[in-house]
C-alpha cells in the first residue's frame, strides 16, 4: 500500500475517534449538584448496568483507538 493512502485512513480513524470519544464522555456525564463542589455529593454509587455500560465500554474502545492510531502515526512518521 501506499503511505500516503496509509496516513490519510490514519488521518481521519483519529479524527472520527477523537469525535466520538468527546462526545461518549458527555453523554456519561452525570448531574453534578451544588454540594458536589463542596464535597458532600450525596449520591449512590452503584454498578453500571444496561445503556450506561455499553456507553462506558465504548468509550474506553475509542479512547484506545485514538490512542493506538496516533502511536502508529508517529511510528509510521
Amino acid at each position: 500500500m501506499n503511505i500516503e493512502l496509509i496516513t490519510a485512513i490514519l488521518d481521519w480513524t483519529m479524527l472520527i475517534s477523537a469525535g466520538l470519544t468527546i462526545l461518549l464522555i458527555l453523554l456519561q456525564a452525570r448531574g453534578a449538584t451544588l454540594g458536589a463542589g463542596f464535597g458532600s455529593s450525596g449520591e449512590l454509587f452503584t454498578s453500571r448496568r444496561g445503556i450506561e455500560k455499553n456507553l462506558y465500554d465504548t468509550t474506553i474502545v475509542m479512547a484506545t483507538i485514538f490512542v493506538l492510531s496516533i502511536v502508529v502515526g508517529l511510528i509510521i512518521g
